[in-house]
């Protein structure tokens, strides 16, 4: 992801300078464990008794059925659009939109399996959630949490097998380079089927930097009890905000491993990980790359045995005290510049629930410029400063089987809520293709053109307007907790 360090992934999963204090006792755990474990889901996502869940997923469903599409969105291929080669890190797999390779298993589980093809080549399987807004509150604590069981495989089988469970802040989607800044959160990283589990901080800059980069802040445990390949453990984050200094906490089954406060990273790399919109969680199984290099020279190897899942019971997000769990109000919160586009036509902090908008037909017209019949998403009474930045989005953008359609954005700002836009910028269209499931139609399509120039908000207004540019059939917007612009105001 940084020009200066080829190999890292927008997530923790990736050093080259892994954690030496904790290597040598890794390896000596290697090839120590044999192959058990029935991969049983506990049946619900628990209750917590003293805080508030804010949203889950229990993986309910039919065998072979892929995971809700409310509630995540399915990563593809070998990086995002835009963004680094080999999603940052060094990792060799393709991930796929596949049953096989990620599905429920039909018991309460969600399964990623990797595999492996004839001539070599690795398929596995990643998803994030579609919102991205997981935040504590002021005053308050977040509680991100999920049931694991590590693929069941161990020794040399195991080599390049690297399984996550984690989360990004916010401004990285539609961007893909401003990692480590916006922070990141490994609650669950683990290599090559050692019996360790390891969490990990990114922050601040690259090389380098209060966090170390690019090993991060890390610490990392053997699983109470069973081994974690032979058995499901649940593992726990926590942002604290309850407490001075504010503090990030790790947890298996409970037990505290690994801690860092606001005192050790400095108010100005702190600000930029929190305050921002919030995190969205990742779930992954990654093969070969920076981290299981590191700990098992290049793999994976020719013994690397392919089709050991991880499983996931549930996933869940609480929070404790602060401002409760109640849907923001739609116009934008104080300091946040991340717009989410939401249901009823506003812009603002994220709802709860993801939908969707229907964008009219285009009928074979060409409206490339102009928007035609396009649904409009507005915030009013803003009050801020330029930052000197420039716009970005992260459109959710579907036309079903729809074949040449074009979906358009263009974004309006009124400096002082008089009418009058002082700025205007139309975005080429982004050409969606004809496979459903929503696609990412971010800035990095280039602007098809500008009037006038940014300034201070002073009871300002944003305007966003999507609409087909091109093409003979409906298409899709998700809103909700889906799509998003960030403008650039602080």
């Amino acid at each position: 992801m940084r020009p200066r360090t080829p190999l890292r992934r927008t997530t923790a999963h990736r050093r080259t300078s892994v954690l030496a204090g904790l290597t040598a006792l890794a390896l000596t755990l290697a090839g120590a464990l044999t192959v058990a474990g029935t991969g049983s889901a506990r049946g619900d996502v628990p209750t917590t008794p003293g805080w508030n869940l804010a949203w889950s997923d229990d993986f309910d469903g039919a065998n072979g059925s892929l995971p809700s599409s409310a509630n995540w969105q399915i990563d593809t291929g070998h990086g995002y659009p835009g963004g680094p080669g080999n999603w940052g890190t060094g990792e060799i797999q393709n991930y796929t939109a596949s049953p096989d390779n990620i599905s429920l298993d039909g018991n309460g589980n969600l399964r990623i399996t990797p595999l492996r093809d004839g001539a070599g080549n690795w398929t596995s399987g990643r998803i994030e959630t579609r919102r991205a807004d997981f935040k504590a509150p002021a005053g308050g604590t977040l509680r991100i949490e999920g049931r694991v069981q590590m693929p069941n495989v161990t020794g040399n089988a195991a080599l390049g097998y690297w399984p996550a469970f984690w989360a990004l802040g916010s401004p990285y989607r539609g961007n893909y380079w401003n990692w480590p800044g916006i922070g990141e959160f490994d609650i669950m990283e683990n290599v090559n089927g050692l019996n360790s589990v390891w969490g990990v901080l990114h922050c601040g800059v690259n090389p380098g930097g209060p966090c170390g980069e690019t090993t991060g802040l890390a610490n990392s445990r053997a699983c109470p009890g069973a081994s974690c390949q032979s058995a499901f453990h649940t593992y726990r984050f926590e942002w604290d905000r309850s407490v001075t200094p504010e503090a990030l906490r790790w947890y298996v089954d409970g037990q505290l491993f690994h801690s860092v406060t606001k005192s050790q990273l400095g108010a100005a790399t702190w600000a930029d990980m929190t305050d921002h919109a919030g995190y969205f969680l990742l779930l992954n199984l990654a093969i070969g790359g920076a981290f299981p290099n590191a700990l098992g020279g290049s793999t994976p190897t020719a013994e690397t045995v392919p089709g050991r899942p991880m499983l996931v019971d549930y996933v869940g997000v609480w929070t404790r005290g602060g401002g409760g769990t109640t849907d923001p109000p739609t116009d934008p919160p104080s300091g946040s510049s991340t717009l989410t586009l939401r249901s009823g036509g506003g812009l603002g902090a994220a709802q709860s629930t993801a939908s969707s908008v229907t964008l009219a037909s285009a009928g074979g017209a060409n409206h490339d410029g102009t928007p035609h019949n396009p649904q409009t998403f507005t915030a009013t009474g803003i009050t801020r400063a330029y930052d000197g930045g420039s716009t970005q989005f992260d459109v959710f953008a579907d036309s079903g089987t729809t074949v040449a359609n074009g979906q358009q954005i263009r974004v309006s700002y009124d400096r002082t809520g008089d009418g009058t836009w002082e700025r205007t910028e139309t975005y080429h269209y982004f050409a969606t293709d004809p496979v459903p499931g929503y696609e990412h139609y971010t800035q990095t399509k280039g602007l098809k053109s500008s009037t006038g120039s940014h300034g201070a908000l002073v009871n300002g207004t944003v305007r966003v307007e999507i609409w087909n540019a091109i093409g003979n059939g409906p298409g899709t917007v998700g809103v909700g907790n889906q799509s998003f612009v960030h403008i650039p105001y602080g």
